[in-house]
């Protein structure tokens, strides 16, 4: 088939590389957004996919709005099959929806209707599932709520962060997006309409979700952290500053501290929340780099009763 691969961050690339290697697809154009700025220097820099098609030799379309005219009649004139999408980060009108005879569809990291929207790994995390996955299915206008073709599992680790858990389905949703298109082209494939039953919304993580509530469990606290790494960083406050939590560690033997409350020792930083504490191991201060929180506890010189979270 003749395809349009519409994609922007790096979480995207795996999927562009797997089509471009299948042998029995013609990758004709990527769609991505608009170059934006990055860096101290704040130059302007094209998307991950963007790079990746260019060095592919690829057409990169980069509408400002998918429903720009020029944009709508570009894509008019490659005549796309099928236009595959991972992470484009835009809204597709019904006109361009319209365009390519299979549609648009879009791999999307859960196991849908669970965890519809911007967020669905962070969302796993925090919510504590055990097993989350990939799915692929046709866009239509309402949010992820088009027929699914084909999904894989995968297993959420005690540890895994969001941008580990993250990683590893983006290669393996490579290959499920791929066999969608191959399925598709010979027709083995139909697309089954969602269960009415287990939906659940997945919002984009904002800053103040990742702040981190001490007096709630440990468990979620841990969960908090993880599923808001790297992006947009779980925080809570010491002194009146911003602290960024980067990796903690649920203690069961320790229920002696307060919600928030901090004890130090030589090798280790510990802080209470509702049930039992937490050991503080990666932090970073504002304006520092990620550092281990013992180097950090022994530069600020914790005093007794000190807590996080104000």
């Amino acid at each position: 088939m003749k395809l349009v691969f519409a994609g922007t961050p790096e979480v995207a690339v795996p999927a562009l590389d797997a089509l471009i290697a299948s042998g029995r697809h013609e990758v004709a154009a990527v769609v991505t957004r608009p170059d934006a700025p990055a860096g101290r220097g704040r130059r302007m820099v094209a998307s991950p996919v963007a790079e990746r098609a260019a060095e592919a030799g690829i057409e990169v379309l980069k509408p400002a709005k998918p429903r720009d005219p020029e944009f709508l009649e570009r894509l008019r004139e490659i005549g796309p099959d099928c236009c595959p999408v991972v992470a484009y980060g835009a809204l597709l009108p019904r006109v361009a929806l319209d365009i390519p005879a299979h549609g648009w569809v879009n791999l999307h990291f859960s196991l849908l209707p669970a965890w519809r929207g911007a967020a669905p790994v962070q969302h796993a995390i925090m919510a504590g599932d055990e097993i989350t996955g990939a799915s692929t299915f046709l866009i239509e206008e309402g949010l992820d709520s088009g027929p699914v073709y084909g999904t894989i599992t995968e297993t959420v680790r005690a540890t895994d962060t969001s941008g580990d858990l993250l990683t590893r389905l983006a290669l393996a949703g490579a290959g499920l997006l791929a066999a969608t298109m191959d399925g598709i082209e010979d027709g083995t494939l139909k697309a089954v309409p969602q269960p009415a039953d287990g939906v659940s919304l997945a919002p984009k993580v904002t800053v103040e979700d990742a702040r981190v509530d001490w007096a709630a469990p440990a468990l979620r606290v841990d969960r908090v952290v993880r599923g808001c790494t790297p992006a947009p960083g779980a925080w809570t406050t010491f002194r009146g500053e911003r602290l960024k939590l980067v990796q903690v560690a649920p203690v069961t033997e320790r229920t002696d501290l307060a919600p928030g409350e901090l004890s130090a020792g030589k090798n280790d930083v510990y802080a209470g929340t509702g049930s039992h504490a937490v050991e503080l191991l990666w932090v970073q201060a504002q304006g520092k780099k990620p550092m281990r929180a013992a180097d950090w506890a022994r530069g600020v010189r914790i005093a007794e009763g000190e807590r996080l979270g104000g």
